[in-house]
């Protein structure tokens, strides 16, 4: 199978291995010609995946219309916040027999839509079903390593769904079908939100008392919205809600959880993101979570605290002592 990868960051380049080892013919887009060149010689992603051989079958490329032409799959692994403007570069191309499976995480900024929506908004004549999610505990950092995860991948259609499983199963590489689009992509966005609530309280010194009420809360907060807006909320209780959200709250290569962290530690915002090389992308979904919780009516107070936090300079004693001095009631 033909297929691109749209993206030459950690989680892109990582996907474009396993593609690679499960023996598709696998182009990796970049839209840096110097990044190209460098990945090219070096046969290796040192900015993204230091120590981690890139084959020869990898193609590496800049050309983003040669890329995707007569390919039978395309994932979009570029951030969130930039899927819109990298998917306008193709939407006059013929991609009618084509799947495009998008593993961002986000909502996006302004028109708080999903990533699959934002897709359909972008491609007037892509058909809705065959776009597919690929999301789940997954760190690039340790899927590149051939460690043991599972993931879910969902779609409008099921032989969508089934069609992403297939291209991507390998014995480390486990992925599992599911129907539910909107949960799968509310799930893999909202929890990036947590997870920075999850690192704030590790910078400000609190014990795993409170990472486990914030995880807990938090995967009500998800569900919560998440059922407003059409999900099942199901979903939320595997690999795309809880699942992820246990592993972007407690592990060291979560970028989310880190840039909490951080913050907890009383740094501001925008030094801490100035020195990340990756994108944590539930700094800017924390944005659309709030605003889509005030649309919808849905209290999210953890959610809100992290806004604020984030955007509005509370400090992250204040937030907490106001999260647990809310009024008492019934769980």
């Amino acid at each position: 199978m033909k297929v691109t990868v749209l993206g030459a960051g950690s989680w892109g380049t990582t996907l474009a291995l396993v593609l690679v080892e499960k023996g598709h013919q696998v182009t990796l887009w970049t839209y840096k010609e110097s990044q190209a060149q460098l990945l090219r010689e070096k046969r290796e992603n040192p900015a993204f995946l230091p120590g981690i051989p890139l084959p020869a079958l990898l193609t590496i490329s800049t050309d983003i219309e040669a890329s995707c032409m007569g390919r039978e799959l395309i994932v979009a692994a570029v951030p969130a916040q930039f899927l819109r403007s990298v998917i306008e570069k193709i939407r006059h191309l013929d991609l009618e027999k084509t799947v495009i499976c998008n593993v961002a995480k986000g909502i996006e900024v302004g028109s708080l839509m999903t990533m699959s929506e934002v897709l359909l908004d972008v491609l007037e004549h892509e058909r809705k079903e065959n776009i597919a999610i690929l999301s789940g505990p997954s760190h690039a950092e340790e899927v590149c390593r051939k460690i043991p995860t599972a993931l879910v991948t969902a779609s409008f259609r099921h032989s969508t769904a089934k069609f992403v499983q297939d291209a991507f199963m390998l014995p480390y590489f486990r992925v599992y079908v599911n129907e539910d689009i909107r949960g799968v992509e509310l799930g893999g966005a909202i929890k990036n939100v947590i997870a920075i609530a999850a690192g704030i309280s590790d910078g400000a010194g609190f014990g795993d008392n409170t990472k486990a009420a914030i995880m807990t809360r938090g995967v009500y907060e998800i569900t919560r919205l998440g059922v407003k807006m059409g999900a099942q909320p199901i979903t939320f209780a595997g690999l795309s809600g809880i699942g992820d959200l246990i592993v972007t709250c407690m592990s060291r290569h979560s970028r989310n959880r880190w840039v909490g962290e951080q913050v907890g530690k009383g740094r501001k915002l925008e030094d801490v993101l100035g020195e990340m090389v990756m994108v944590a992308e539930g700094v800017a979904t924390s944005k659309s979570i709030h605003e889509l919780s005030i649309k919808h009516h849905i209290e999210m107070p953890m959610a809100s605290e992290v806004y604020h936090v984030l955007f509005k300079g509370k400090d992250p004693y204040q937030a907490t002592y106001d999260l647990m001095t809310r009024d008492a009631k019934g769980e």
